[in-house]
């Protein structure tokens, strides 16, 4: 496994929001959940697609193409037309520092 790496500051990714970033030449996707940071790959396992442009509803997030739908605290496929889970990663706080290590797919 892979050691901590710095992704963003907290104040970059709005309450109830996302940003796409890139760690270790891999983008991810840094989700705030009510103040609670989730690492998630930027992919739907469906198509392939981003999940960037997608809505956030509390720890679901939707892809903008087709609709499925990803836990962001596990990864889980949640809805149709995905079923099999999307990559997530361990995330840790220091100060305001957003740090991840990614774990391996």
């Amino acid at each position: 496994m892979s050691e901590f790496i710095f992704a963003a500051n907290q104040s970059e990714v709005p309450e109830n929001g996302m940003k796409l970033v890139e760690v270790d030449e891999q983008l991810v996707l840094i989700l705030n959940v009510n103040n609670e940071f989730f690492c998630i790959n930027d992919v739907c396992t469906h198509d392939g697609g981003t999940l960037c442009d997608g809505k956030l509803n509390g720890h679901s997030i939707a892809c903008p193409r087709h609709g499925a739908t990803f836990d962001v605290r596990t990864g889980a496929a949640t809805k149709m037309p995905a079923t099999q889970p999307t990559g997530v990663h361990d995330v840790k706080i220091e100060g305001d520092q957003i740090l991840v290590r990614l774990k391996e797919d």
